[in-house]
């Protein structure tokens, strides 16, 4: 859902009729939430659910929701091989038009909030679903908080009702090219960090600036003029940690850079990047960023609670 909030929210304010579906249920695997699907009368989508498998059917099926359904879908080995995905099996999606979701929803989406939304069913079909304060979670019923409480994206479902947490998971984008990128990226992964890897400022840009600040950017490499776009592109946006790796010699003609073209912001800049733990090899180096990183975040976290 975080994915589609700015897509769908432009469509909401624009007047334009846009459908959203969740994957809720399914046989295997524990569903996330968070990954949606969003679709347009002509034929527009954007995001997917279950990894893409499921977008066909759920597609074929938007123009009978009607005021908001559970849709059944069953991937095959030939669906989940065509998305590059391995869990096959039968699942639930819970589909329905943007407008009848909470109208602030998709600014908490964009701003990377949590949010926990009830969706009330009758045979299958959506009544209404409302959104839930984590102020006022105490007055809901044992289900709705236990999900809540579980910490991370997850879905409820019963016969009368579906639960939907969504938390956001960190992204960290690794830019510019060498081992310790690669590295940060595999360390990232394991921490459950979403991860894109760029080379270049062309692939890399367009990543960064869409950071929040609960996200990390990394820039590696040796080119200053290439370290300074990324770097620039990251200033600019919202990113709650910019770490470069490189060293002090480095660092400062990166400086310099940013300086003559009149780039503000440079205290956010953290370089050369990682704790001082001795790193040698580009595993360690990635393990020093990283903690550097989740420092960074927690400080921020308590000082904006």
């Amino acid at each position: 859902m975080y994915d589609v909030a700015l897509t769908v929210g432009a469509c909401v304010r624009a007047g334009t009729r846009v459908d959203v579906a969740w994957l809720v249920s399914r046989d295997g695997p524990p569903v996330d939430p968070s990954e949606a699907l969003a679709l347009t009368p002509g034929g527009g989508r954007v995001g997917q659910v279950w990894g893409g498998a499921a977008d066909d059917q759920v597609a074929e099926r938007a123009g009978t929701i009607g005021p908001g359904r559970l849709v059944p879908v069953t991937v095959g080995e030939y669906e989940a091989a065509l998305a590059g995905q391995t869990a096959t099996g039968s699942g639930q999606c819970l589909a329905l038009p943007a407008e009848a979701l909470p109208a602030d929803l998709w600014d908490r989406l964009v701003e990377r909030e949590a949010v926990c939304l009830v969706t009330d069913l009758d045979v299958g079909r959506v009544t209404r679903t409302r959104l839930v304060e984590a102020a006022a979670m105490e007055a809901e019923d044992a289900e709705v908080v236990a999900v809540w409480a579980a910490g991370r994206s997850a879905t409820a479902v019963s016969a009368d009702r579906v639960v939907t947490v969504l938390r956001p998971v960190p992204t960290l984008v690794a830019a510019g090219p060498g081992p310790v990128g690669d590295a940060v990226v595999r360390l990232a992964e394991v921490l459950g960090w979403r991860t894109h890897r760029a080379h270049d400022p062309g692939t890399a840009i367009p990543l960064v600036v869409g950071l929040t600040v609960l996200d990390s950017l990394v820039v590696t490499g040796h080119d200053d003029e290439i370290a300074g776009r990324i770097m620039e592109a990251g200033l600019s946006g919202r990113a709650g940690y910019i770490g470069v790796v490189g060293p002090r010699v480095s660092q400062q003609a990166r400086l310099t850079w940013l300086t003559d073209r009149n780039v503000g912001g440079l205290e956010r800049i953290h370089g050369p990047a990682g704790l001082d733990i001795g790193a040698r090899t580009p595993a360690e180096v990635a393990a020093a960023v990283l903690a550097e990183a989740i420092a960074v975040h927690r400080l921020d976290a308590q000082a904006n609670p």
